[in-house]
């Protein structure tokens, strides 16, 4: 009987495999000795993880590395884009959005069902949601990849680590457990379901689009018919202790004002939203006020200004209390950019106090309305980064000793006896011969008819 593998020992080396696959990612192209210089692992260690994340279909290898130092240069590592894929859901006051991102951040597939979803009740927008998965599982499939992780984006207060949305108050819910309801409505790829407020969804996806150039602290704000803001300090994304951080859209800025979904008055998206732009404007759609704003029409130049007053005045409250450098407008925002940015910077000139030293910068998103479905996306991908032993066991046996069994396909029969292959295998063939190191034999234990999903194997004696 072989010798059990030490919990500590396996423990450690899925730290070690997420340490080398975030060494890879931050740094495509880079070599085994690279990965090592950056992590501190030992070559040796480097080089069996390395080997272990290829076989998983998590790293690839193309090439040599590109340096101009002595020596010769090593093999050139980077992420597989053919990997397990982020699946991103974005559930909007007036859309339902899906987002199939590979490892590297690349978008493959972006679907966006337009659909009235206030006051529609819980059940009937997750269906919609649960369907449009559905539809987003069948384009991994056309891709031939795995769906790694789901990551959804509401316009709401979550509680992000139960995914619990405690309130979105454009949608009309209140305590929803948006994973479970998901879980019961259409089969889920992934171990778990992560869910954020939609705005710091959005800020992950410009973070990540951003890169070494883009700014490293900065609110993004987002502006459709609720208005929502994404706090990144030193390229990570602030939610908060609870998961709460960032509703700018119920700041109240005058207290005097139009009474807001939440039941406040005054509220920055009751006064500087989408829906108050349009009807100072005096315009039914987004399309429009740009025609009106495009000919220089005045209601709608004066219904921008406004705009950007009360929107100085919630974010120069931010801006003194965070100290960072730039403003990113997104969404309905970064459409209105060329007439928004100007007004909107010279009121953070006069109301910011650090504002002669350090000058806010006012940019525009990138990614436009594409930004939370896109951070949903990514935010599965960084999981996948993060335990990679999540996704694909990696060789590594269980606290006990004995090796997992883990099956590829749905055509094993119960008496098969022999080791079944990982699921990354896509050769058709399930049940390989060898034998595993605690130095048993695995009954292969019958395949449900999942995608690459995992069973336990029974010892065969």
């Amino acid at each position: 009987m072989g010798t059990a593998e030490p919990a500590g020992q396996h423990t450690v080396r899925r730290h070690n495999a997420a340490l080398v696959l975030a060494a890879i990612g931050a740094a495509a192209g880079t070599s085994r000795a690279g990965v090592a210089a950056r992590t501190g692992l030992t070559k040796a260690t480097v080089s069996s993880l390395v080997d272990r994340l290829v076989a998983a279909g998590l790293v690839q290898v193309s090439g040599q590395e590109g340096r101009s130092g002595p020596g010769r240069p090593g093999t050139a590592l980077s992420l597989a884009p053919a990997g397990p894929h982020g699946l991103g859901v974005e559930v909007a006051v007036d859309y339902v959005a899906t987002c199939l991102v590979d490892l590297t951040g690349e978008v493959h597939r972006l679907r966006v069902r337009r659909r009235d979803n206030r006051d529609r009740g819980v059940g009937r927008v997750l269906r919609r949601a649960a369907e449009a998965v559905a539809r987003a599982r069948v384009d991994a499939a056309e891709l031939g990849v795995e769906v790694g992780g789901v990551g959804v984006a509401v316009p709401g207060l979550v509680e992000t680590s139960s995914g619990l949305v405690r309130v979105a108050p454009n949608l009309g819910w209140r305590d929803v457990d948006v994973p479970g309801e998901l879980r019961r409505r259409v089969e889920v790829p992934a171990r778990e379901v992560m869910v954020a407020n939609e705005a710091n969804m959005a800020a992950l996806a410009e973070v990540h689009v951003a890169g070494v150039d883009g700014p490293r602290s900065f609110v993004h704000v987002s502006g459709e018919i609720g208005v929502g803001a994404g706090i990144v300090l030193d390229g990570a994304v602030f939610h908060g202790v609870r998961g709460y951080g960032g509703e700018l859209g119920h700041v109240q800025v005058s207290p005097r004002g139009a009474r807001c979904s939440c039941g406040t008055r005054g509220c920055v998206e009751r006064m500087a939203g989408q829906e108050a732009i349009l009807e100072r404007a005096g315009v039914s759609d987004l399309d429009a006020l740009v025609a009106r704003l495009e000919a220089g029409d005045r209601p709608a130049v004066a219904a921008v200004r406004a705009a950007a007053d009360w929107l100085g005045v919630a974010l120069s409250g931010a801006l003194n209390l965070l100290d960072v450098p730039a403003v990113v407008l997104g969404g309905t925002y970064a459409r209105l950019y060329p007439w928004l940015a100007g007004p909107l910077a010279d009121r953070l000139s006069a109301r910011v106090l650090s504002a002669p030293w350090s000058e806010v910068d006012v940019v525009r998103s990138r990614l436009g309305t594409e930004a939370a479905v896109r951070g949903a996306a990514l935010s599965a991908v960084r999981a996948v980064v993060a335990d990679p032993e999540a996704i694909s066991p990696l060789g590594v046996g269980d606290s006990c000793g004995r090796r997992r069994a883990y099956v590829a396909g749905s055509a094993v029969d119960a008496g098969d006896v022999g080791s079944v292959r990982p699921w990354w295998c896509r050769t058709g063939c399930a049940v390989c011969a060898s034998r595993r190191r605690c130095g048993q034999r695995w009954a292969a234990a019958r395949a449900r008819g999942f995608d690459c999903g995992r069973v336990r194997g029974t010892p065969a004696g």
